[in-house]
């Protein structure tokens, strides 16, 4: 299978071996592979994880790496949120090895680092990518550092040294952690397991549209998704237009992005009908995991909204905290920044016969 990392802005190629995170000129790095052909008659054969769409995952048919590095993450449970809202469904995520969607990526990136012959890994992360990175690291005999922001959740940052990671608490915001990243990374020259630089991350969470679509048996019309970075947005928007080019299924579904309003630069470049968001200058907010002043995917997520007729809706402290005592009482007990998701779809205005999705990204038993 013939990949090549491609810049987002000047579409300058690279080989998937050379140690690189973003372009020459500064621009995102996508993954430019061959057309994904997928056969759904096969699935009955395939395992109950994400694994089971192997033939649209980036590695060769004869590919072992990942079998040593699965914890079986993948095909979460879809069900109807309750009796009154029967055309709204939960993807209960936190259902995974580590308990955040993020277990999507990290095990798609970091059986690629094993394919690729990686030894160390960095990343950067709010908490969730950190542990994922890090759990799958192990799994992969592959040494790792975690940069995190002071004040991370203890039991994240418990949860990391555990699987034995090197945590490195740096004092500042989310964007000074990424800073000292990838600081750190261009110095030593190791491998950048970033869930937002590295394409091969969103190759993981675009499993969540190919569950979605094999559980419901056709598209959904919307999906409504907390956006940060974007990591799982994108990876959704990737996978369903993979299925929509493989004629499963007849249209794209909206994509409605929820957003803290103490930290909502896309929310903002959305109503101002730009192109790139700008850093915004927020407050602190419950929902950590959505906090993300200054997101570098900005212009692909915007782009992503838009193409499929979609929007931003954002939600204050108060309606986050309601929310997530409201999912408690369903019986799910989430991360704040789920509870902001759900929040954002009960201001959403949605239609009788709408079929909604919405992500239970991260457990509650996670934050603070």
């Amino acid at each position: 299978m013939k990949q090549y990392y491609v810049c987002n802005s000047c579409e300058t190629k690279y080989n998937i071996a050379e140690n690189v995170w973003k372009c020459r000129c500064g621009g995102m790095l996508n993954l430019l592979k061959e057309k994904v052909t997928f056969d759904p008659s096969t699935l009955q054969q395939q395992p109950p994880t994400m694994w089971r769409y192997i033939d649209a995952l980036p590695f060769e048919k004869n590919s072992k790496e990942w079998k040593s590095i699965t914890m079986g993450e993948g095909y979460t449970p879809l069900i109807a949120l309750d009796e009154s809202e029967p055309n709204t469904f939960v993807k209960v995520d936190y259902m995974m090895p580590t308990l955040s969607f993020k277990d999507r990526g990290a095990a798609i990136l970091i059986a690629k680092a094993k394919e690729l012959g990686v030894t160390r890994v960095i990343a950067d992360s709010s908490g969730n990518a950190g542990t994922s990175i890090a759990a799958y690291a192990k799994r992969a005999n592959i040494a790792c550092d975690i940069f995190l922001r002071e004040g991370t959740s203890p039991k994240k940052i418990a949860q990391v040294k555990a699987h034995g990671a090197n945590v490195r608490t740096i004092n500042g915001t989310r964007e000074d952690i990424a800073d000292a990243a990838q600081k750190f990374v261009n110095e030593e020259k190791h491998f950048y397991a970033s869930h937002v630089y590295n394409p091969f991350f969103y190759e993981g969470t675009k499993t969540y549209a190919y569950e979605i679509w094999e559980q419901m048996k056709e598209e959904p019309d919307t999906l409504i998704i907390p956006v940060g970075n974007g990591t799982l947005l994108l990876g959704a928007y990737y996978g369903f237009k993979e299925l929509l080019e493989n004629e499963l299924i007849k249209k794209m579904p909206k994509l409605v992005a929820i957003q803290a309003e103490n930290c909502a630069p896309l929310a903002e470049a959305f109503m101002n009908d730009e192109v790139e968001a700008n850093h915004f200058d927020g407050k602190n907010t419950l929902a950590e995991g959505i906090a993300i002043a200054a997101p570098a995917r900005s212009i692909q997520i915007l782009e992503a909204i838009r193409s499929t007729n979609g929007e931003i809706l954002t939600v204050d402290e108060e309606e986050i905290a309601q929310a997530r005592a409201t999912l408690a009482d369903k019986g799910f007990y989430v991360e704040p920044t789920t509870a902001a998701n759900y929040a954002g779809y009960l201001k959403y205005n949605r239609l009788p016969s709408e079929k909604i999705i919405i992500p239970l990204c991260g457990a509650g038993i996670k934050a603070n």
